[in-house]
């Protein structure tokens, strides 16, 4: 039974940094393919930045720059390391995770991955 479990939510000021974390558990990690997405109140979710197994990433324009994607297979662990926080950064945070396939693309939705978390709230205030 593959198990992601997300930590390091919190509140900020706008500005502040937070890591995010992931822990992963019942599977072969790192063959699996992981993102993070998030959904703020009265938002649809979106995507916020991918990994897949060779380490290769992509962002959600709103985030390139300020959010760092990675993994540490040793410690079977997702992070997001997520600088100069703004207030329209505020969501809940879940993290995702399916099988890589050649030529991986991510899902564009949370519930097209295999598994999912249950959410780490983040709060940026001005």
């Amino acid at each position: 039974q593959v198990r992601l479990v997300e930590s390091g939510g919190g509140s900020v000021q706008t500005g502040g940094s937070l890591r995010l974390s992931c822990a992963a558990s019942g599977y072969n990690y790192p063959t699996y393919c992981m993102g993070w997405f998030r959904q703020a109140p009265g938002k649809e979710r979106e995507g916020v930045a991918f990994i897949d197994s060779d380490g290769s990433t992509n962002y959600a324009d709103s985030v390139k720059g300020r959010f760092t994607i990675s993994q540490d297979s040793g410690k079977n662990t997702l992070y997001l390391e997520m600088n100069n926080l703004k207030p329209e950064d505020t969501a809940m945070y879940v993290c995702a995770a399916e099988a890589c396939t050649v030529g991986w693309v991510p899902p564009a939705h949370l519930e097209d991955f295999g598994y999912r978390g249950q959410g780490t709230q983040v709060t940026v205030s001005s």
